[in-house]
């Protein structure tokens, strides 16, 4: 059976289960909660889901180029056949922005992402992804590195570098990549469980909890059929403020939420800005702005890009340069995420900081139309230099 198929075809019940996710990490899927914590149930709580969409799509977004450094001049390396697999298609069913938001996605759940590297005459041509559950890496005793991979059809098999492509994230044994949901499973079990406390809250009815009291006995037949006409009647949001009726000297006795009820909503904050704090995401791009002011925001935003996004692209970067070109390429191509493009200003800002770049020689003209996606003009692409910073001023003592 050929590579594709395996890859591509019946998927098995085998790949991926919650014990051979938890054996293969080390660690274990259970929480204190007694929930287990799977990539798949962690993005079920939303505030895991927004950080996890954020990233990717900031990442998605990003045009990343296959940049050449011939001498003084750095130029995108269009006639490379890794330039178009990076800033267009990495294979035949995705686009580059999908591709990079699966990264992403698979380093934030699974703090590893594999694919596997179609390659013809020695040169990368398409990259398919693999599930980081169905890949175990291993360190050889020659120090080489292989994977072992189980395909969707059941059976497994081992590939070198040269045929696996693996991006990961912090690492504590230089292999394998730390995964976030693993780690962190008691904050996000946490999470899950006050959101399923606030929706169990309301589907018993917060507003009209309280007892049934009478000094009667009732008579099990009579108790059944009470509790079947309260629940059927009076539980839920959609029964809430009904009136009931009642017979046999019942009496209605409001109760009013404990604390831990009436409050939960301030844990429910907290875990997600602990969540938040996993993830390095500012809390008001997860639609959290209880601390959020106009003067703030900016430099959180600035923030996200340095120290959120950055490492990733890091990341990606060097491994393309190691696990994708050829080794006579890495001295002179290298891949470039372009996150300038995260950090422009509204309209008037940009052009007083290109009229700067231009003042000062820093930026030609073209340049700056360029980065506007304007086409150049003639004339636009000569520097300018300030006439008090030359370095070949005229002598100032030729009339004397």
């Amino acid at each position: 059976m050929g590579i594709f198929n395996k890859l591509f075809g019946r998927k098995s019940d085998v790949i991926d289960t919650p014990e051979k996710l938890a054996a293969y990490l080390g660690v274990g899927a259970e929480s204190f909660t007694g929930r287990r914590v799977t990539p798949q149930s962690a993005m079920q709580l939303v505030t895991v889901f927004a950080c996890i969409r954020v990233l990717s799509e900031s990442v998605g977004m990003l045009p990343c180029k296959l940049m050449s450094d011939a001498g003084d001049m750095r130029r995108p390396a269009v006639d490379h056949p890794l330039y178009e697999l990076l800033a267009i298609a990495p294979n035949g069913y995705m686009t580059s922005q999908e591709f990079w938001e699966l990264v992403i996605a698979c380093l934030g759940l699974r703090g590893n992402f594999y694919a596997y590297k179609v390659t013809v005459m020695g040169k990368v041509k398409e990259l398919l992804p693999i599930d980081p559950g169905a890949v175990k890496p291993k360190l050889n005793d020659d120090w080489s590195v292989s994977y072992q991979v189980t395909f969707r059809d059941g059976t497994t098999d081992t590939f070198s570098q040269e045929k696996i492509w693996h991006v990961r994230t912090l690492t504590l044994d230089g292999l394998t990549g730390l995964n976030p949901v693993a780690y962190a499973r008691q904050a996000i079990a946490l999470g899950l469980a006050t959101e399923e406390h606030g929706a169990r809250l309301f589907k018993n009815g917060a507003v009209t909890s309280g007892v049934l009291q009478t000094e009667q006995k009732l008579e099990d037949k009579a108790f059944e059929r009470l509790k079947e006409q309260f629940n059927d009647n009076q539980t839920g949001l959609t029964n809430a403020h009904k009136p009931m009726i009642l017979e046999m000297g019942l009496d209605w006795k409001p109760i009013a939420l404990n604390q831990e009820d009436s409050q939960f909503l301030e844990t429910r904050k907290y875990q997600r800005d602990e969540i938040c704090a996993i993830y390095r995401v500012p809390p008001h791009m997860i639609a959290n702005l209880d601390r959020a002011t106009f003067s703030n925001i900016e430099h959180q935003s600035m923030s996200f890009v340095s120290y959120s996004l950055v490492p990733y692209l890091t990341r990606i970067e060097h491994r393309v340069r190691i696990g994708l070109l050829e080794p006579k390429d890495r001295a002179t191509h290298y891949a470039k995420f372009n996150a300038g493009a995260l950090l422009r200003g509204d309209q008037k800002t940009r052009y007083e900081s290109y009229g700067r770049g231009i003042q000062w020689g820093i930026l030609s003209p073209n340049e700056c139309r360029d980065m506007e996606d304007l086409n150049p003009r003639a004339g636009g692409d000569i520097y300018l230099t300030p006439t008090n910073m030359t370095t070949k001023p005229e002598s100032t003592n030729a009339g004397n």
